[in-house]
């Protein structure tokens, strides 16, 4: 296997970059083009037409061209090549970029996080490290803050989910305005075909791309890259053509003075058509988020070397065709392709505006799968589309979502200048969000002086909330879209993550105490019976309410009780060795514990994982070790970390099946269970075994929440009414666990919230 497929399949991250060879970073910088860089490279269809969809008009001395084309090459300059490239692109988390990334670093630094159970034992993870240099007067400033005003943090993360909400949007309306502007390029030759069949075209492409997405992009990924560099090759040849053809002087629109003359002359309309000139740089918020596939040195390569001269002659030649055809401004892409080549580039543009679609869908079902692990969205099914390239997925309900607005806003706009529009407020307002997370970064994170902030601030910032404010008048012609689907999307993630919260105050109230269950349990009949349950509880300490409700309903519960919390940590992944945590709980008399689970915000829990047998051996493991660390022997909540088998071989006279070869370093029996060789087992661990073998049940709460009388109408409604709504129609508990139904027992509790 090549080293960069071997570094693909496994989910790259920055670490693996350390040291690598040349080869390698340009063969990941080539595979990049296609994953990373489709939404980009296809932005030349529609930039010109956009920008000058309004009043702006050409006169004889093209001065809105050039500035139009300057105003081009310093956006795409600044914001991709220095924001992004050379900046934001070093802000990333242990190897992954995006919005949740930046957010998961001032969380892990100034401790912002709102996700329940964080324990200090989370900080010792791998994936935790943390810069240990002093702080800043700034940067203790800012933590303190923070650390004081829970509203603050609540704001900020109501500014996270905006930005994602916004990223969510364009997985709507990529597809749509890159389909339909590659197809409306037949017109060009045949012009008698009506806008309707244009229409009619794209959506058959739409239709057939979501309908596919359940086979996964590995099976056509490797054509991907092919496809796109093809595209930009194309596209600059007949840039630099079209520039000796018609205007070899249109390099002169390279400096910024034309910026000035642009608005000198056309006044309020020229800022208006900067709504289309950002649309340049629609996708390099894709670049850092999809830094967890490919290194930032081989993305930087790709763009700096390919995609950056190639888009800048693209845009130029382009603009040296418009000077002497003033007429075919609605039309300038497909008109500036030589008679000759048109057809294959017709083609081949489609193939990439699929591609580029494609990666923006991709990473729509990411965004998904991370808002799930950080309590932001309700549980969907995620479905693994590789069994070897790391993080490809596909979420049902959110694609054939997807499909049906994409259609919608295809078939109700009909027009790349009202979708363009829409894209326009959707990519500036993600960028801002970028721009402001990336100001606190720089001093949580990187302790950089005040003034360099401020700099980076004011400056970005401006430049972005310039173009926002060109997309914010072009709100009635298709800039509402954006905004009502976010607002949608915000709702939705708020509301779900403040029930959920809520459902988690009620659980830290109402904790049971389990000496006074045990000591209880005469006067109820409290019997145990033979075999494992499974309590599974949103508490990483304490005994959760819903198992008092259980055991005085229902007076007996199991031999050995686990009481397993699975729950998010504020970092990207969380390696197989660190994954579980086990303690007492009680007594040892009691035969009780707790098991946490812990994910990382972008690890997908396995299918087929095999969660009882390596629950089983991890008790074995804990209650073996036990004696080597005293402290585990507390009959509170201490945890103790499984990290591997027992340094001592152990060997269960029990079983007599055949042993294999398990990823632990122990044995596994037929019936799955890890055993050491060569070594006793302690009573209780042959207790635990025997336990097994009588089965494993698995009790879920099945709550419901409800607001109390006290409520506002507000509170109400969200908790009512919306949050119902979501829990009554996503995925349940025990679907997403995975948990066999046979084996499953469902107690009912109400929570007044």
């Amino acid at each position: 296997m090549k080293p960069s497929e071997e570094f693909l399949e496994q989910g790259i991250s920055q670490q693996n970059f350390k040291r690598v060879s040349c080869t390698t970073v340009v063969s990941l910088a080539y595979q990049s083009l296609g994953v990373v860089y489709g939404d980009l490279s296809t932005s030349p269809l529609y930039v010109y037409k956009t920008a000058f969809s309004g009043k702006l008009s050409l006169h004889e001395n093209d001065e809105e061209i050039y500035g139009v084309l300057s105003f081009i090459f310093w956006t795409f300059t600044l914001i991709a090549l220095l924001k992004y490239v050379f900046v934001v692109m070093s802000a990333d988390d242990n190897g992954e970029g995006g919005t949740f990334a930046l957010y998961s670093l001032l969380c892990r630094h100034a401790r912002l996080s709102t996700l329940p159970n964080q324990q200090a034992t989370d900080e010792k993870l791998s994936s935790y490290a943390t810069d240990g240099s002093a702080d800043t007067w700034q940067s203790s400033g800012l933590k303190a803050l923070f650390e004081k005003h829970q509203r603050f943090r609540n704001m900020l993360l109501i500014f996270v989910l905006l930005g994602t909400s916004m990223a969510i949007g364009d997985g709507v309306l990529t597809p749509a305005i890159s389909v339909l502007s590659a197809v409306s390029g037949v017109q060009v030759k045949i012009r008698e075909l009506h806008e309707n069949y244009v229409v009619l075209i794209s959506c058959v492409i739409l239709v057939g791309l979501f309908s596919l997405q359940h086979h996964g992009t590995h099976r056509v990924a490797f054509i991907f890259a092919p496809i796109v560099t093809t595209w930009l090759l194309c596209i600059s040849s007949i840039g630099i053509y079209n520039i000796f053809q018609w205007n070899p002087h249109i390099f002169n629109a390279l400096s910024p003075v034309y910026m000035l003359k642009f608005f000198r002359s056309t006044g309020i309309d020229g800022w208006i058509s900067l709504g289309g000139v950002v649309l340049s740089i629609t996708g390099v918020e894709t670049m850092f988020a999809d830094l967890g596939h490919f290194s930032s040195l081989s993305i930087k390569v790709a763009f700096t070397f390919l995609v950056y001269p190639c888009l800048i002659l693209a845009y130029m030649g382009e603009a040296a065709f418009l000077t002497k055809h003033h007429e075919d401004i609605q039309r300038s892409f497909y008109k500036a392709i030589p008679e000759a080549v048109f057809w294959p580039v017709f083609i081949v543009a489609t193939f990439a505006a699929i591609v580029g679609s494609q990666a923006v869908i991709s990473a729509t079902f990411s965004i998904i799968s991370q808002c799930c692990a950080l309590n932001c969205f309700p549980s969907v099914k995620v479905i693994h589309t590789s069994s070897k390239i790391y993080g490809q997925i596909y979420i049902p309900e959110v694609n054939w979502m997807l499909m049906c607005l994409c259609l919608a806003v295809t078939i109700g706009l009909r027009d790349t200048n009202m979708l363009g529009h829409a894209y326009g407020l959707a990519v500036t307002t993600v960028m801002l969000v970028t721009t402001c997370l990336m100001g606190q970064v720089m001093i949580t994170v990187w302790k950089q002086r005040i003034f360099i902030v401020v700099t980076f601030l004011l400056f970005f910032g401006s430049v972005e909330l310039l173009y926002i404010s060109a997309c914010v008048y072009k709100i009635p012609e298709g800039g509402w879209i954006p905004l009502v689907l976010s607002f949608i999307f915000m709702a939705v993630m708020y509301i779900w993550n403040y029930g959920t919260m809520k459902k988690h105050d009620f659980d830290m109230e109402n904790k049971v105490s389990m000496d006074r269950i045990v000591a209880l349990g005469p006067s109820l009949g409290m019997v145990r019976v033979p075999g494992i349950g499974l309590v599974y509880t949103n508490l990483a300490t304490g005994v959760p309410a819903i198992f008092g409700h259980f055991v005085t309903n229902l007076p007996a519960f199991h031999q050995v009780l686990v009481f397993v919390c699975i729950k998010s940590v504020q970092v990207p992944h969380v390696s197989e060795n660190e994954r579980l945590l086990m303690s007492r709980v009680g007594l040892k008399e009691y035969g009780m514990f707790r098991c946490i689970v812990r994910y990382g915000y972008k690890d997908l829990q396995k299918e087929n994982y095999d969660f009882e047998n390596t629950l089983v051996s991890a008790i074995v493991q804990f209650v073996e070790t036990e004696g080597e660390d005293e402290s585990s022997r507390e009959a509170g909540d201490m945890d103790k970390e499984v990290l591997h088998a027992p340094e001592h071989p152990v060997k269960n006279s029990n079983c007599n099946e055949k042993l294999k070869q398990s990823s632990y370093g122990t044995q596994v029996t037929k019936s799955g269970i890890r055993h050491p060789e060569n070594f006793m087992l302690k009573d209780e661990s042959l207790e635990i075994l025997k336990a097994k073998e009588s089965g494993v049940a698995y009790i879920i709460g099945h709550s419901y929440a409800k607001a109390k009388k006290s409520s506002t109408i507000l509170k109400k409604f969200a908790i009512n009414v919306v949050y119902a709504f979501l829990s009554k129609n996503f995925r349940e508990p025990e679907v997403g666990l995975n948990v066999p139904h046979a084996s499953l027992l469902e107690v009912g509790m109400i929570y007044y919230v």
